[in-house]
């Protein structure tokens, strides 16, 4: 029987331990790689090119949904469901945005999850059962706050978002250069670039629009509420 190849993406160990270990259950699984956040994901599916990758949207240096548009880009085979605790209208619409064929709550039961899997690596669409209740209703074109959030987030390059998720992580330029192998002066840039483009002219708005528009959750950045 060939196996699914399937990547997880999620920074809580545990969580992820326990996703690998019911998808080891079944026998057309196969778990090729495991990362602890959206950068390393990139970096392995790049490596694997799995068929499926479970891809939660908060991570730390690189979220899920700008993950899921590098890995697209890289690797257009590869079917992405996203995971989340929230089931909010802007997290599902940004998800398809994305280009995410599947959206599951984190305490979906496991026969949905492997489910989803399935339906996913066969071309096909599978969202949580009570989003897919309430799908029909978001339009990814409506005027409506989350669409208008991701269109902006679609202005911007993959790196202005990595910079954006970083400075709502609250790093400082030095932290962030280091981090992406930039030089300084090229993260002021694009902090500038980031301000011009969403109209936001200081870093506590900068990490108001990163939580609003799904790229960090609102627990990473209590502070600034």
């Amino acid at each position: 029987m060939k196996k699914i190849t399937v990547l997880l993406a999620e920074d809580h160990i545990i969580v992820r331990e326990g996703f690998r270990k019911m998808l080891e259950l079944e026998a057309d699984f196969e778990v090729v790689g495991e990362a602890q956040d959206g950068r390393q994901a990139v970096a392995l599916v790049k490596k694997f090119h799995p068929e499926v990758v479970l891809m939660d949207i908060a991570m730390p240096l690189l979220n899920g949904l700008e993950a899921t548009r590098q890995v697209l880009k890289a690797v257009p085979t590869t079917k992405i469901i996203m995971l989340s605790a929230h089931s909010d209208d802007a997290y599902v619409t940004n998800a398809i945005e994305s280009g995410a064929m599947g959206f599951l709550l984190k305490q979906t039961s496991a026969h949905d999850v492997c489910r989803a899997i399935r339906e996913v690596q066969s071309g096909k669409t599978f969202f949580s059962p009570s989003i897919s209740k309430r799908l029909s209703r978001l339009n990814p074109q409506s005027p409506d706050r989350a669409g208008v959030l991701q269109k902006k987030v679609a202005r911007l390059t993959s790196r202005e978002v990595e910079v954006l998720q970083l400075i709502a992580e609250g790093k400082a330029n030095k932290e962030t250069a280091s981090e992406l192998g930039i030089g300084i002066k090229t993260v002021e840039k694009h902090r500038e670039h980031l301000m011009e483009k969403l109209d936001i002219h200081d870093t506590a708005g900068l990490t108001r629009y990163a939580i609003s528009a799904g790229i960090i959750e609102s627990s990473v950045q209590l502070t600034i509420i």
